[in-house]
């Protein structure tokens, strides 16, 4: 049985500029699995940007969705399953959103949230793709589940 999102959590993704499609949890892809995907000791990024690095936030972001769209990531809607971002969104598990603004979603997450780092699959959670903060760089992760 799905649990009820917070509100408080509903609240950040529309800060985000990501509108919640479905207000309840969704099941898909187990959450351990999904960072693990993302934070486990082998994971490589298929991109990373130097905190460092000239306009660092603009190309994560531009690299997030080049990623997403090799993937096809959204579903035929624009939609896709986020974990809300910031501590506890793990508890939350998978909401269903769609990003109204279509650019520059991990610029609006690390504004509201402190940090880029979010992780969103696809609907049928079988496509991965992240933003991770490692040491002194921003990663992207992209992983495909069987």
């Amino acid at each position: 049985m799905p649990k009820e999102v917070d509100q408080d959590w509903v609240a950040v993704l529309q800060r985000c500029g990501l509108q919640v499609v479905e207000d309840h949890a969704i099941d898909a892809l187990p959450v351990n699995s999904a960072f693990y995907a993302v934070n486990g000791v082998d994971v490589e990024p298929v991109d990373s940007i130097s905190f460092s690095s000239p306009e660092a936030m603009s190309e994560l972001s531009r690299l997030w969705y080049h990623h997403c769209s090799r993937l096809s990531l959204c579903g035929d809607g624009g939609d896709f399953l986020i974990m809300p971002p910031g501590a506890g969104g793990s508890k939350v598990g998978w909401v269903k959103v769609k990003d109204q603004m279509g650019t520059d979603l991990p610029s609006r997450v690390a504004r509201v949230t402190g940090s880029p780092e979010f992780i969103a699959i696809s609907l049928d959670g079988r496509r991965l793709c992240a933003v991770s903060v490692e040491d002194d760089e921003y990663w992207v992760v992209v992983r495909k589940f069987a």
